[in-house]
């Protein structure tokens, strides 16, 4: 036979096929980036607040049954603290620095209480010294007590000459150490410091600022109890469709997204509403106050809630609303478990 030539090796060699590396049949791991992961976190927190909003407008009576509890619980202490700024701003007007009045001996001479009084005004402790004259007192008493022609046959001015004086610093011990001083001049027969009625009206401030706190506390306790109870109505509703994603591997933060927007509605919407009441208030009330007002001379008028008013009270309505629904869905959805 004839022998194969070294070329047809070396072609046949050539022709050979080449192995190629197999690969592996089965799943292919994907590795999710961060900014995907992102993107997907903050497409479903839009879904869901636009389906919260869906969901509480598909319902409306429902809705808004709720929301007016939220807002009626919200308008109580909104209008007592709106009254206090009120009250606050009417008595701003008023003259709410302590006052001290000294009384002059009638027997003093004119000279000496002019250059007495010019020591007080050069005083440092002392802003404002007002001298009332005898006969001043007795004009002044006869207009307020009603009994000028009485006093008219008075053969003496039984007043004295008085001095007010207006304390630069109403602390309460240094006050006292003025009166003391001003008592031990020559001059004075009676030194009266009148600042009763100025720690009155702080008192009376201080409880209705108090009154406000406890009862906004008490009624905010109330609007969690109603969102709590509402959006545990809404779980119970919604059992079945919470099992199902369960059983896909939804996590308990992807269930509890919806319901947290839905009790974030729930506060929002009573907020507005509660900024509603007390604006309807006060527009009923500014008319009446206002010719009370003006029958005393003043023009005075209502001060109502603003945008910043509106801005807070619904901001705090809807986070009132997020605990809320935060607490409810803590305690209930981990009691729903697929089995």
């Amino acid at each position: 036979m004839k022998q194969p030539t070294p070329n047809v090796k070396k072609n046949t060699r050539r022709q050979a096929p080449e192995t190629r590396p197999q690969r592996s049949a089965g799943a292919v791991t994907a590795r999710t980036g961060v900014s995907d992961r992102w993107h997907s976190w903050l497409g479903h927190h839009r879904e869901m607040a636009v389906e919260s909003l869906r969901r509480f407008f598909a319902t409306p009576l429902a809705s808004a049954m709720t929301a007016l509890v939220i807002a009626i619980a919200l308008a109580l202490p909104a209008a007592l603290q709106l009254g206090l700024v009120n009250f606050q701003r009417a008595v701003a007007g008023w003259d709410g620095q302590p006052q001290i009045s000294v009384f002059l001996h009638k027997s003093a001479r004119e000279a000496a209480v002019r250059s007495y009084t010019e020591g007080l005004r050069a005083d440092p402790a002392i802003v404002e010294v007002t001298y009332i004259s005898p006969e001043g007192a007795l004009a002044e008493f006869q207009e307020a007590s009603g009994l000028g022609d009485a006093l008219a046959g008075l053969d003496a001015n039984p007043l004295p000459a008085v001095l007010l004086l207006r304390p630069r610093n109403t602390d309460s011990g240094e006050l006292e150490a003025l009166a003391e001083k001003l008592r031990d001049s020559a001059l004075t027969d009676a030194v009266v410091l009148d600042m009763a009625w100025v720690q009155r009206l702080a008192q009376l401030t201080e409880l209705g600022r108090r009154l406000s706190a406890g009862l906004a506390l008490l009624l905010a306790l109330g609007v969690l109890l109603v969102v709590v109870n509402t959006i545990r109505l809404h779980i119970e509703n919604r059992r079945e469709e919470i099992l199902v994603v369960k059983l896909v591997g939804a996590t308990d933060a992807f269930v509890r997204r919806p319901f947290l927007y839905s009790g974030l509605c729930y506060g929002f919407f009573g907020g507005l509403l509660a900024w509603l009441l007390v604006a309807g208030g006060v527009a009923l009330l500014s008319g009446p106050v206002a010719g009370l007002s003006s029958s005393y001379g003043s023009g005075y008028v209502l001060h109502g809630p603003g945008f910043p008013y509106l801005l807070g009270l619904t901001a705090g309505a809807a986070l009132l609303g997020l605990v809320g629904a935060w607490l409810a869905v803590a305690r209930h959805i981990r009691a729903i478990e697929p089995r």
